[in-house]
């Protein structure tokens, strides 16, 4: 790695890091960029180039995370759930699930209850896949490790009310093609991410 790009790489990583330290607070692009030298133009870019999202899109996924933990409590209310995710109100929460999870945070805290999800099986060039789908978009998505029959007891066990059927729809079918078409012409894909920072970059999917 040359010197510039050392450089760059370093200051990601202190800006990941910042983040993933300083999420509950929300900051703000300008924010994130002082903390590493950077305007916030160039480092919104460069940001993206390396982790393959934007600053904000990563921490939306740190802050969803921090939430779903704390809603995993049955105790906790979605109210507790915002506020210690540093959002201000149960409004900004149930947009996040809904832009990142294809569901309510509620459907997520009672275990999909009540909840039509859809699911399938596909072939692609790394193995097969299962996704799975509300009304409002990809839920889960998950390379299969095993048998199908596995791959669907990992999904059951994340949202163990919810009413599945198998079946492909135009929402799978469209994330699907992400291994197939030119990325640059998909529709939007509501997708669930998780991984280490820089392993988003690759699409790694779960």
């Amino acid at each position: 790695m040359d010197t510039q790009n050392q450089i760059d790489y370093n200051r990601i990583a202190q800006a990941i890091a910042y983040l993933k330290l300083n999420y509950k607070q929300q900051p703000t692009l300008e924010q994130a960029a002082e903390h590493v030298n950077l305007s916030p133009f160039h480092f919104q870019r460069m940001f993206k180039d390396w982790a393959g999202v934007t600053p904000k899109q990563f921490l939306q996924y740190l802050s969803i995370e921090h939430a779903k933990s704390i809603l995993k409590d049955r105790q906790a209310s979605l109210f507790d759930a915002a506020l210690n995710t540093g959002l201000s109100g149960t409004g900004r929460l149930h947009d996040l699930f809904i832009k990142i999870e294809g569901m309510t945070p509620g459907d997520y805290k009672n275990g999909g209850e009540q909840l039509d999800i859809n699911y399938s099986f596909a072939e692609s060039t790394f193995g097969t896949i299962i996704v799975a789908s509300t009304a409002r978009g990809i839920c889960y998505m998950a390379f299969v490790d095993g048998s199908n029959d596995d791959a669907f007891a990992a999904l059951h066990r994340l949202f163990p009310n919810a009413n599945y059927h198998q079946f492909v729809d135009a929402i799978q079918q469209n994330a699907l093609y992400i291994f197939t078409q030119d990325r640059s012409k998909l529709q939007d894909i509501k997708l669930h991410l998780k991984g280490t920072p820089f392993s988003l970059r690759f699409g790694r999917l779960c």
